[in-house]
């Protein structure tokens, strides 16, 4: 409430139920506030994010892109979405791979109307994030979108420094998770 009140209106989170049991209220008595989905979206939660929240920062599959374009058509809502992109090909890691990349984009686009605005990327445990960074950047720059959410609490520097628009800093600033 302290950031609210001093003026932030971005929030993020990664569990969509318990983004609705924080945020329903709050969201009802200020309006102007935005809420990222950051985390992995299941497609059987898209109905509840799409209700709540403003930004899905984990496009990682036309499976999901497609449930998404359904339930924000029933309420006519439009979100802004980010494609996550599996930077490091990593079979353990959701996301697009970079082989892949132009033509998903495309699809989401033409095929489904929906508004990308950017893409996402967690970069690999044993990667030079900065490296990860650059490349996220020129990918980005050859598809043509503006936003770029890269960046966590411990590299969100390099993040900006590469052109990230959006960075996830929540435990710098709120602490760990308990």
């Amino acid at each position: 409430m302290p950031l609210i009140e001093h003026g932030h209106i971005h929030f993020g989170e990664n569990k969509v139920q318990e983004a609705m049991n924080k945020w329903s209220n709050i969201s009802n008595k200020y309006h102007n506030l935005k809420l990222h989905m950051i985390g992995k979206l299941q497609t059987n939660k898209v109905k509840q994010a799409v209700s709540i929240f403003d930004y899905i920062h984990s496009i990682d599959s036309l499976k999901l892109a497609k449930k998404i374009s359904i339930e924000q058509n029933k309420i006519n809502k439009k979100i802004k979405l980010f494609i996550q992109v599996n930077i490091g090909d990593e079979n353990q890691k959701n996301g697009i791979s970079i082989k892949n990349l132009k033509d998903f984009y495309e699809c989401l686009g033409k095929e489904l109307n929906l508004d990308i605005i950017g893409l996402m990327c967690i970069p690999p445990i044993d990667a030079e994030p900065e490296d990860v960074f650059k490349e996220m950047n020129s990918l980005n720059n050859i598809i043509g979108l503006k936003e770029l959410s890269m960046g966590m609490s411990s590299d969100y520097l390099k993040g900006i420094k590469h052109g990230a628009t959006f960075v996830r800093i929540g435990s710098k600033i709120f602490g760990n998770r308990i």
